[in-house]
Formats: structure tokens, C-alpha cells, sequence
């Protein structure tokens, strides 16, 4: 099935029961809570009488409504005060505010479903198909009032300081679109780092060349001029012209380049038969356990296929030392720091390739989309293992195959 298509499955009898009952659920949930909140309102006021009276008191609801959620229109009723001083008490539910029309979860799915290549004209049938009859429609001035928002939230966050952040590691990488007016070179250029309390953020995404390092070198002086500090690893793709440029802005951060990238350009260069076979000897190189063994392997890769495959193995050659650079890190940040799968794994969901929305999107909409998605799946990125050896990697502390390396000092001292 063609990954950019929204599966819309059909709902089982089975299944409807059970979403009705988790609707149900969500709606006694949601209940629960704004009773709450109005009993605290009550609460503060207990102890305040007029003519023998209590001055705020229960009086009624207002008019029933319906948010959208995950599982559907969810009946929500809000329930009323009254205040029989100056009438300056009211309640206000911080859960389910007035201006809530659906939850969170929906405003995520909404670029989804674009991005996706569902047009403007089948987001209300995509909707009460994925969210049951009842569905909020959305008309083409909705939608085009929330694109023109999620372009100006991106716009303000591509500008925001980053004074105050430092990024230990960052993945780079250029990732294609279908854009109306532009080539098939145009692609997002994306920057994702990993802060010191080994939080995964989004740094940067813009619109450019993936091959250009001019196009990087814009990228990364704004936001050196944002303030940006030099980060202590950079991983990414070979081909990026971003290498040429992070020399020039951040001459002293290192190299590492992505084992998954490495790994399809080698493998691109040989005949479908031998591909197994290299492919479990390059599996050797970034496995091993030191950098010596990974020298050794590397060493016996090029000597076996070398002969019959010259261009395989001078494509893999040419890497060597920035293949191996994960080693002078801890142990526990190789996983995260051998490809660029914090990246790929979140494009893996939001990639457009279709026909269907091929010279219909543009680029600045593109951006606001591709934002959106991030900003969303970002929540749930996971922290980096080891995350207290960040520290350590910030200061300077050296590492020898994973493993923090003891001056003799120090061991003369203990």
C-alpha cells in the first residue's frame, strides 16, 4: 500500500461498541474534572454569606456542547455559578475553556491528514470517518486560516533565541518534497539536536538545497547569530553539503557520518547477489566493541571486496574517520549517535511523495506543516541514554571506545 495514502478503515460492530464506550468514558472523565474545578471555585468562597446566605452558589449549566477528541464528538456540559454580591464571581472551566472546539489531538491530525495528500474538499468525509458521524466539518476558509497560522508560529520560531540552549549532539539532514513551482532538488533542510539534559528538540527547518552548502551555510549562521553555540558532534548524511559549511561556522565540532546512509550508498554500488555479504561486513565495522576491532574489520571489508568492487569500497574508504568518531563518545550515546534516525524515524510519518499533492502545496506551507508534525512528535521523543555524561562530553572529558579515559593523576590519587 502506497505510504501517503490515508487508510481509512471500515469500523466492526465490535469496534463501534468500543469506541462508544471509550467516548462514554471520556465524557463521565471530563465531567469529573470540571466538577472538581467548580468545587475548589466554591470552595474559596464557603465562608461568605449575604442576608444569611452563601454568597456563590450552584445555578444550572450552560447549554450543552460538543468537543472533538480521538475517539469522536464528546458532549460536554459546563456548569454555572451564581454570585449573589456584585456578580463578579464566575466560572470558567481551565479544562474545557470556552473557545475549545476540539482537543489537541485532532489539531495534530489535521496537518496529518493535508500533508497526506487529503485534499480541502475531503477533510469532512476523513474526519467522520475516522472520527464517527458528527464530525466538525472544516471548510476551505478553516483550513486556510489555520495554514496562515501554523506559517506565522513557524515563522516566530525560526527567529527565537537560542542563547540560553546548548546542543551536545546534532543530526542533520535534507528531506524531500513535492513543491508547487520548484524542482525536484528543492527539499527541507532539518536540524535536530540533543540539549544537555539530553532532550531531543527540533533546532531548525528550512527550505533549500540538500546538496548546497550555501544553502546550510544560511541555516547555520542564523543561528550562530541567534546564538547558537558549537555543538560537540554533528551526525550526517556524506553527500550533505552541510559538512563544508559546519567547518566554516562551527570549525570545531566533529564529524560523524550515518551508518544507515553509508550502509545504501555502498550497497547501491554492488550487484543485488553480493549485497548481503557486505552488508553483514560493514554490520561488523560498527558493531565491534573498540575502535581497534573496528580498524581491523574495516581493514578486512576493503581486502575481501575490494578487488572485484573498487567503487563500493572506495565509497566506504573515503568515510573512515568520520565513521569511527562515535567510539571517542560514551558507550551509551552510540545508539542515538550513529545515524540520523531521531530524523528519519519522524519523516518516516510525515514524507510526501504523491502525485496527488505534487505542485498543489507550497513551500512555506510545506515548512508550517512539517513544523507542526515535529513539534508534536517531538513530546514524545525519547530521552538519550547516559544522560549525565553529557555533562561530561560538554567539559571535555575524553573517551576511548566508549569508555571515560583516567588520568594517571587520578589514579594515583584514590
Amino acid at each position: 500500500m502506497n505510504d501517503n495514502v490515508v487508510s481509512l478503515i471500515q469500523s466492526s460492530p465490535t469496534q463501534d461498541l468500543l469506541t462508544d464506550l471509550i467516548r462514554n468514558g471520556a465524557r463521565d472523565l471530563i465531567a469529573h474534572a470540571v466538577e472538581a474545578e467548580l468545587n475548589e471555585l466554591l470552595a474559596q468562597y464557603a465562608t461568605e454569606e449575604i442576608d444569611g446566605k452563601r454568597r456563590v452558589v450552584r445555578n444550572g449549566y450552560l447549554p450543552a456542547r460538543k468537543v472533538q477528541t480521538g475517539v469522536g464528538a464528546v458532549e460536554v456540559k459546563i456548569p454555572k455559578v451564581r454570585d449573589r454580591g456584585c456578580g463578579g464571581v464566575k466560572f470558567n472551566s481551565s479544562l474545557i475553556p470556552p473557545y475549545l472546539k476540539r482537543s489537541k489531538s485532532i489539531e495534530e491530525l489535521l496537518p496529518l491528514l493535508y500533508l497526506k495528500g487529503v485534499s480541502t474538499g475531503d477533510f469532512n468525509e476523513a474526519l467522520e470517518a475516522l472520527l464517527g458521524k458528527g464530525a466538525a466539518g472544516l471548510s476551505a476558509s478553516t483550513i486556510s486560516r489555520l495554514k496562515a497560522d501554523w506559517e506565522q508560529e513557524q515563522e516566530a520560531w525560526s527567529k527565537r533565541s537560542l542563547s540560553n540552549k546548548k546542543y551536545v549532539y546534532v543530526w542533520a539532514d535534507g528531506v524531500y518534497f513535492g513543491v508547487r513551482g520548484d524542482d525536484d532538488r528543492t527539499c527541507i533542510l532539518v536540524l535536530m539536536g540533543a540539549t544537555a539534559q539530553g532532550k531531543k528538540e527540533l533546532i531548525a527547518l528550512e527550505s533549500g538545497y540538500r546538496e548546497s552548502a550555501q544553502s546550510w551555510r544560511e541555516m547555520l549562521v542564523r543561528l550562530k547569530n541567534n546564538g547558537l553555540q558549537a555543538p560537540n558532534l554533528a551526525i550526517g548524511d556524506g553527500a550533505l553539503g552541510f559538512w563544508k559549511a559546519l567547518n566554516e561556522v562551527y570549525a570545531t565540532t566533529r564529524h560523524q557520518r550515518c551508518w544507515v546512509h553509508k550502509t545504501a550508498n555502498v550497497l547501491n554500488k554492488l550487484p543485488k547477489s553480493v549485497q548481503p555479504k557486505v552488508k553483514e561486513a560493514l554490520h561488523e565495522i560498527w558493531m565491534a566493541e573498540t575502535k581497534e576491532a573496528a580498524i581491523k574489520a574495516f581493514d578486512t571489508c576493503i581486502e575481501r571486496f575490494n578487488k572485484k568492487y573498487p567503487g563500493a569500497m572506495g565509497c566506504l574508504e573515503k568515510s573512515r574517520e568520520e565513521l569511527l568518531t562515535f567510539y571517542d563518545f560514551p558507550a551509551e550515546h552510540w545508539v542515538s549517535i550513529r545515524t540520523t534516525n531521531p530524523i528519519e524515524s519522524t519523516f518516516a510519518t510525515v514524507r510526501l511523495r504523491t502525485d496527488k499533492t505534487r505542485n498543489c502545496v507550497s513551500t512555506n506551507t510545506i515548512l508550517a506543516m512539517v513544523f507542526k508534525l515535529f513539534k508534536s512528535a517531538e513530546k514524545r521523543w525519547y530521552k538519550l541514554r547516559g544522560t549525565p555524561l553529557l555533562a561530561e562530553v560538554i567539559t571535555g572529558v575524553n573517551f576511548k571506545d566508549g569508555v571515560k579515559v583516567v588520568e594517571q593523576k587520578d589514579e594515583e590519587a584514590a
